[in-house]
Formats: structure tokens, sequence, C-alpha cells
């Protein structure tokens, strides 16, 4: 009967599409299996070589941190610390089992070896936690196993092209929490999508740029009430790690707030490199300052050139947010608006520190088609052309601004701005080719 045979075909049609979700499935969980041993084959191998030569650690400053918490100190009130609450875990983690002396202050590049190995491991698990959830968002996004399996390699060797500095830097810990939030709204968990985003704006201020793109994304998907939700659990996540310790030290808390902000023009930033540039050029006179914990440039026009940065830097992010805004709320537009937006934070910044490189991988890889294929291209030339100078000739950039170091410091600065562009601005399609024999439409459509 006709009835019964178009029954028997849903029936295959559905069972077909069931197996190819469980094929596809296991593939990506395979996929995302390989790629977490090769990353952590990436992460062994920048212990040796090379890569372990002229190293410029953070980890004895953390080390510091965490072992006057284990002794009963308190952040803000009890000493200084310019980091933010939701930084603290991975400071104070690491120093379990391994704390020193509260009252002895660490030489310079010394860790203690138990220390470093905590902290290693914490960051490494925060590494392999992205590599699972860049595997989520591709899955949902439908991305092809091919091209799943590409990005998700890139992330695995980032810190073959990136170098050491993954190692000493807490940035993975920020980064998976920020990429949690993101992959859990585009699975349609919201609310908890927005509490880690509080969370992870807790630990470092970069992903507060995404906060406007998943807000048009809850706005246009599910309405006023929602959103006001979803912004209420954000400010709660983010009241919740601030508010304790602004009640017991509010100036150490404010302190760490206005340090942040009143940054100078440091000195790998886009506008200090181009600066270089013409020190090198010309002869423009500029020298090398230390301040809120980085070098940074002084000479003729820095201050200025800091202010047009950050407001370049706030104009790149609003045409970001009105990109989204102005088109519908997908996963692809939601997922490229993120990455354009974290790129223009970075890109435009007056601070521009090797460790930020860290936050655009995965946001990036998320990019799908032959946008992503470029934007992974242009990602890894900026993550080696970072290595090509930090840390093995930082110094001969940040105190003598030799040559070498200053081209790839500007060379790197141009890639990223390339890479928000090409994030944002449209790509040609191929016209289809017509027919043999069938007539040209003209553009009225006769």
């Amino acid at each position: 009967m006709p009835g019964a045979s178009f029954r028997r075909g849903g029936t295959l049609n559905k069972l077909r599409e069931l197996i190819r979700a469980k094929t596809d499935t296991r593939s990506t969980l395979l996929v995302a299996c390989l790629t977490g041993m090769l990353f952590l084959g990436s992460w062994a191998a920048i212990h040796h070589g090379f890569y372990n030569e002229h190293q410029i650690i953070d980890t004895p400053l953390y080390q510091r941190y965490g072992d006057w918490m284990m002794h009963g100190s308190v952040p803000y009130r009890d000493f200084a610390i310019e980091y933010p609450p939701g930084a603290l875990p991975a400071f104070v983690l690491p120093a379990i089992g391994s704390s020193g002396n509260a009252g002895a202050a660490p030489e310079p590049y010394v860790v203690r070896a138990s220390y470093r190995r905590n902290f290693e491991f914490l960051m490494a698990a925060c590494g392999l936690a992205s590599i699972a959830l860049l595997a989520i968002a591709l899955r949902r996004l439908g991305t092809s196993n091919g091209r799943s399996a590409a990005a998700l390699g890139l992330l695995a060797i980032t810190p073959l092209l990136l170098g050491p500095v993954v190692l000493s830097r807490f940035d993975l810990w920020p980064v998976m929490i920020a990429m949690a939030g993101l992959v859990a709204i585009l699975l349609g968990l919201e609310w908890i999508g927005f509490f880690a985003l509080g969370l992870a704006t807790a630990v470092k201020i970069f992903p507060v740029v995404l906060l406007p793109i998943a807000c048009v994304w809850v706005w246009k998907r599910m309405g006023r009430r929602e959103l006001a939700a979803c912004v209420g659990i954000f400010t709660a996540a983010l009241a919740a790690c601030y508010v304790p310790f602004a009640l017991a030290a509010p100036h150490g808390v404010w302190h760490s707030i206005s340090v942040q902000l009143s940054r100078p023009l440091q000195i790998e930033s886009l506008g200090a490199a181009s600066l270089v540039g013409l020190h090198h050029l010309f002869g423009l006179g500029v020298n090398t300052v230390n301040g809120s914990g980085s070098q940074n440039l002084a000479g003729s026009g820095t201050g200025a050139i800091a202010i047009a940065q950050t407001a370049l830097q706030v104009a790149a992010l609003a045409a970001t947010w009105v990109w989204f805004a102005r088109g519908e709320a997908s996963g692809e537009r939601l997922t490229r608006a993120s990455a354009a937006a974290i790129v223009a934070f970075v890109a435009f910044g007056k601070v521009l520190s090797p460790q930020f490189m860290i936050w655009l991988v995965p946001f990036v890889l998320l990019v799908r088609g032959r946008r992503g294929i470029a934007t992974s291209g242009l990602l890894a030339a900026s993550l080696v052309l970072t290595q090509l100078w930090f840390p093995y000739r930082y110094w001969d950039y940040a105190i003598g601004f030799g040559a070498w170091p200053s081209a790839f410091v500007l060379l790197r600065d141009v890639a990223l701005v390339a890479l928000f562009v090409t994030l944002l601005t449209g790509m040609r399609r191929r016209k289809p080719e017509l027919p043999a024999g069938q007539p040209a439409v003209n553009q009225s459509g006769v």
C-alpha cells in the first residue's frame, strides 16, 4: 500500500539520521581525544630545547600571592594585588601542598618546583577543557569533521606556535570559563552562559566584551524579560566575586581596578610599535619606562597615542556590537561577532602583552568557511610572530629597540588588525556558473 510504503520510508530516513548523528558524535569525540593527546604532547615539548631558554615568567609572583593566602592573609586588605578576585584560585590552588614561607619574597624568576608543577597542571587542564568546549561548539554549528579536526588541531599546537608564555601565565583559566559561557549560550543554556561570563569577567576583564553580544542574542530570541534575568545572573556572578573583598578592603579593590585603567602605552601595543617603527625610519625620539608591571613607551606623543588607541578600541568594539545587532541572531554570527570583539579588545588596546594572544585562539577557531580558513591563517601567523621575539628577544626590543624584534612586533600587531577586518568585512562569493545555453539574467531579473 502507498501509505505503508511512505511510513516505512519515513522510518528508514529517521533511522539513517539517527545513525548518522551517532556516527558524527563518535567522530567528534575521537577527534577531541586525539587532539587532547596532541595538546599534551605540545605542552611537554615546550619544556625542552630552545623553548626552555631566556624565559620570562610570572609564576614567582603568583607563588607569593598563593603563599600569603595559604597563611591567612586577605587579598586587597593585607597585601596589594592588581588582579581581579576571580584570578585568586589560579594562585592559591597550586600552593596547596607546596606552601613555603609566607613572609619571604621569592627571588626574581625563582619558583618552587612543586608550585610550578601544580600551576602547570592546572593550566594544562584548562587547555584540555577548552579543546572539549571547542569540539562541542563546532559540533553544534554543524562543522564538518575535517574542518573540526583542523580547528582542534590548531588549538592543540598553540603551545608550540606561541611558546613557553603559556606555561607561566594564568590566562588559560579565564579563557576556559569565557569559552564555557559562550558554548552554553550557543546550546540554549543562557542562564548558565551568563553566569560563566560573569565569573570570567571577574578573572580578567576581556570577557565583558562578549556581554553586549550575548544580550542581543537573548533579546532577539527570547525577549526582554529573559534578557533582564540573564543580565541579573551575570551581575550576581560578578558581585559574588567582588563584594566580599570590596567590603573587607574597598580601597584595595579600587586600587586594583584603577591600576589597570590608568596603565600607559605599553611597548607591544599597535601605537607603540608604530612609534618605534618611526624611530627606526626617521629617528623619532622614544624611550622605555617601567611601571604598572610592564615596560611602556615614553616620548613625544605617547600620551596622545594612548588616548587615541583607547578611542579606537571602543569604536571597534561598538562597530562589532552594532554589526551583530543589525543581523540575525544565528549561531554562526554569534561566534563570529564574539571572536571579532575579543580581537578588537586585544588589537587596539593600549596594553598588549604576549599572553593576550591566548585569549584569541578558541574563539577565532569557531569561525567557519573560507573566512575561517583566512582567520585561522592570520591567527597562526600572529602567534608565530609573537614567539619570534618573546621571550628570546624581548629585552633587545624593550631596552634597545632592536630592528628585528621591532619588525616582528609591528608585523604581529598589523596581523591582528587584519584579523579583525577579516572577521567583520564581507567576503565575495563566487558567482555560480550558468549551464551552457542558459541566458544570463540582468539585475532587474528580466
